[in-house]
């Protein structure tokens, strides 16, 4: 199985929906008729991301708002004073059947229909996109540079002089049990007040006793034991997370999907101002439902399988949110979230991410490299969209060498200028950039070649360009890998 993708172009002089200017925007998109999630995780470590099956780059030195990935440490994150009580107001809502007073959060949500997707579909018929046949020329010309993921499959290992192997965090398990937890300020210096005055006793001659700082450093909660806090046996209400394929051969998806889109109609009309017929059930399909990546599974992945979810919130028998995932070999990505208008004050769009957090943390207890919690973008350009570094600790892409940088050496950057390059080192170069566009893998009438092959087929195509800017943004080992249709 391999990924197909169709070139649909530079996309430039479009509204915004962040900064409200009219043709600022600028990006890059492709068609995608089928992806492997493998594909997909090196092109959303290259800056990529998906809206239903097409497949958009934002173009950072050239759009109004840049758009820089955003990935949490799913592991090492831990629920701050905010998280904390936005997941005690929701269980105080179960338990008591008690809606927070006063007005809604405002939670920023990302846009429907990501960055401006094109509703014409692509150009190339079924039957040319399927079943495609590699030529015995194209096998013996492709083989010979296999490519690699271009991604790691862990997170760095940390210095042996640090710590060994043996001191790894538990899977799941939350914060580094090696370093000491987090401590309120006040707790501090209610064991430094005791020190001095033990430190007094000792001077004084008194008999010395045990400090009292164990007794003063009680375990944090983790993340885990806030979702999962146990309610009364008499709670007003009963909410349940179901985890659904997104197939259209799924019993479970089919009998929810009527639910689902009238509820997603719901969303787009109160909270974005949507008309009917921009949140009509074709729309549904086509930017939630209909996704390219294809379901897989692997000895060593997590028991649910690789590709799209819909994550759904029950409450009494009736769906009132529902988080919209890929599940990919290195992290959870997050597509987009729709909830019941009337529940807005739960906060629903944080409590949602910390679930799915959580839910990250669980799947790597079952794959131990799947460790990432993709946010979609952070737009520091826009206040409204910097609520996504509030989960940390997080890292930004930079968009010059495709490495991580933690979010806390960018901000200074971003600060002084929306587009930035955010490597600190002024040598380090583009990761996996393109090499040889002879190899980049094409389809042409249902055979499989490098596109070198293909040029001298197709003398005076005129296509070179395309095809330089369309690998050169995915990178040699996906241009190796993805085929690129041609006409």
């Amino acid at each position: 199985m391999q990924s197909i993708l169709e070139i649909k172009g530079l996309k430039a002089g479009y509204s915004c929906g962040y900064c409200g200017r009219s043709w600022s925007k600028v990006s890059y998109g492709m068609w995608s008729h089928t992806m492997t999630v493998q594909d997909y995780q090196d092109l959303i470590d290259r800056g990529w991301r998906r809206s239903g099956k097409y497949v958009y780059k934002p173009i950072m030195n050239k759009t109004c708002c840049p758009q820089y990935t955003i990935r949490c440490h799913a592991l090492r994150f831990q629920p701050s004073k905010t998280h904390k009580k936005i997941l005690k107001k929701m269980n105080k809502f179960l338990s008591k059947g008690e809606m927070p007073a006063g007005q809604c959060d405002g939670e920023p949500m990302d846009l429907h229909c990501g960055d401006g997707a094109p509703r014409d579909g692509p150009k190339a018929h079924s039957f040319e996109v399927e079943r495609p046949v590699f030529t015995e020329t194209s096998v013996q010309e492709a083989a010979p540079k296999a490519a690699k993921s271009e991604t790691p499959l862990q997170e760095p290992a940390p210095s042996p002089s640090v710590r060994g192997p043996t001191a790894t965090p538990k899977p799941g398990v939350g914060a580094d049990p090696n370093r000491p937890q987090c401590r309120k300020a006040k707790e501090l210096r209610k064991e430094r007040r005791l020190q001095k005055e033990q430190l007094k006793k000792q001077e004084g001659g008194a008999p010395s006793g045990p400090t009292p700082t164990t007794a003063l450093s009680p375990q944090a909660k983790t993340l885990e034991e806030f979702v999962v806090e146990s309610l009364p046996d008499n709670a007003i209400h009963n909410l349940e997370v179901r985890l659904v394929p997104v197939n259209f051969e799924d019993p479970e998806f089919m009998a929810s999907f009527d639910e689902s889109a009238a509820l997603f109609a719901r969303y787009q009309m109160a909270i974005h101002g949507d008309t009917p017929s921009e949140c009509s059930e074709s729309e549904f399909r086509r930017f939630l439902c209909d996704s390219p990546l294809e379901a897989e599974t692997a000895p060593d992945g997590p028991d649910c399988g690789y590709g799209s979810f819909h994550q759904q919130y029950w409450l009494d028998g009736h769906i009132v949110a529902v988080g919209v995932i890929d599940i990919l070999p290195n992290c959870v990505s997050s597509v987009y979230l729709y909830y019941h208008p009337d529940f807005a004050r739960l906060s629903l769009g944080s409590y949602s991410a910390l679930r799915e957090i959580a839910f990250t943390r669980q799947l790597q207890k079952q794959s131990t490299k799947l460790c990432f919690y993709y946010l979609g973008f952070y737009i520091h350009s826009c206040p409204k969209m910097r609520y996504k570094g509030q989960y940390q600790p997080s890292d930004l892409l930079c968009p010059e060498t495709y490495t991580w940088v933690p979010l806390e050496h960018c901000l200074p950057k971003l600060e002084n200028s929306p587009y930035a390059r955010l490597n600190q080192d002024p040598n380090a170069g583009e990761v996996n950039v393109l090499k040889n566009l002879g190899q980049v893998l094409v389809l042409h009438r249902r055979s499989v070649m490098p596109y070198a092959i293909y040029a001298r087929k197709r003398k005076g195509s005129g296509d070179e360009q395309e095809v330089q800017q369309y690998a050169g943004l995915v990178g040699q080992s996906c241009a190796e890998r993805m085929l690129l249709y041609r006409a």
